[in-house]
């Protein structure tokens, strides 16, 4: 074996163990960026897919569900889980939502709950499962993470969907990589992180960077290994896909670029005096503060409608802000 033919073969990759499929299986509803990512995320059959809000992710996680051919759990916060199933009518998907597994029945394939409900189920009825919003896993001590870990272990396929993933914490990678059976947290930590002296990067004048090493006094921190940088993100790429846009994988962003945000502040008179002093020396406390947004709630309210009369197709954002 040639040398370089030998270092390759040492890479730490994950293999796929899921189900080749055509692309014209997939619905003809969804985007052509979204098609890529199912064929990719059914042919892995354990991966986690990080995609930006608005981008489909509800679609792809249920295509997965759908072409994987197996009876399917999708576990997503109790809000999401209602709007999953009317999203699946859009792409004629029967979505079917449940309490315990007593409601599973032999004819269905695509089943939903929330993450409260968990434990009134046999998982060893399903052949694959699905987190939605999967940024749940984040607590490395968590109770729900520990639970789902263990619940889904002898699962074959698993799919993590979030809109909102940490891309440099380590902890959430690894609790990902642990719910999907690549390897644990710990081994994934060995492999190619340090424990060491935290690290500043300084940009200079001419925009090239260079790394100081922190005292003993600053403390330590779980960082990358200089020389395992490039082998992490090339082991991550083989379980995880990540998109905040189509272009990303080469598609044009035509409707998908939001507007720029525009923010208008404006102030309104809260006209609060307490009875008990001559002069107002500002607000104190939790009860003050909450008296004056109760008393200027109507007048939010209308300088809203004002601006929103006054708009083409324009979200309007607006909060209460005390200024004493």
């Amino acid at each position: 074996m040639e040398y370089q033919e030998f270092l390759q073969s040492k890479k730490t990759m994950v293999k796929p163990i899921g189900k080749p499929i055509e692309r014209n299986q997939i619905n003809k509803k969804l985007f052509e960026f979204q098609k890529d990512i199912v064929s990719w995320s059914v042919r892995k059959g354990r991966c986690a897919v990080f995609l930006d809000t608005g981008l489909g992710k509800t679609f792809i996680q249920l295509e997965w569900a759908r072409l994987i051919h197996e009876r399917t759990l999708i576990i997503a916060p109790l809000s999401v889980a209602r709007q999953t199933v009317r999203e699946g009518k859009k792409i004629n998907l029967d979505v079917r939502y449940i309490r315990s597994s007593s409601e599973v029945t032999e004819d269905h394939n695509i089943w939903i709950t929330n993450y409260e409900m968990i434990d009134g189920f046999d998982f060893s009825l399903f052949g694959a499962v699905v987190l939605d919003e999967s940024s749940i896993l984040k607590a490395i001590g968590g109770t729900t993470k520990r639970k789902l870990i263990e619940l889904c272990k002898d699962i074959p396929f698993r799919l993590a969907c979030t809109a909102t993933p940490a891309p440099n914490d380590n902890t959430e990678i690894g609790n990902h990589a642990e719910f999907l059976g690549i390897c644990t947290q710990s081994e994934m930590l060995a492999m190619f992180f340090v424990n060491a002296n935290k690290e500043h990067t300084f940009i200079m004048d001419d925009g090239s960077a260079y790394r100081k090493k922190g005292s003993n006094k600053g403390g330590t921190e779980w960082r990358l290994k200089h020389h395992a940088e490039q082998a992490f993100y090339q082991w991550l790429s083989s379980w995880a896909i990540t998109m905040t846009k189509p272009s990303d994988l080469g598609y044009e962003d035509n409707g998908f670029i939001l507007p720029t945000l525009s923010i208008e502040t404006f102030y309104v008179d809260a006209g609060f005096h307490r009875d008990d002093q001559l002069f107002f020396t500002g607000l104190h406390g939790i009860q003050d503060r909450t008296e004056v947004r109760s008393a200027t709630v109507e007048s939010k309210i209308g300088k809203v409608k004002e601006l929103v009369s006054g708009s083409d197709d324009q979200w309007i954002i607006w909060a209460g802000i005390d200024k004493e």
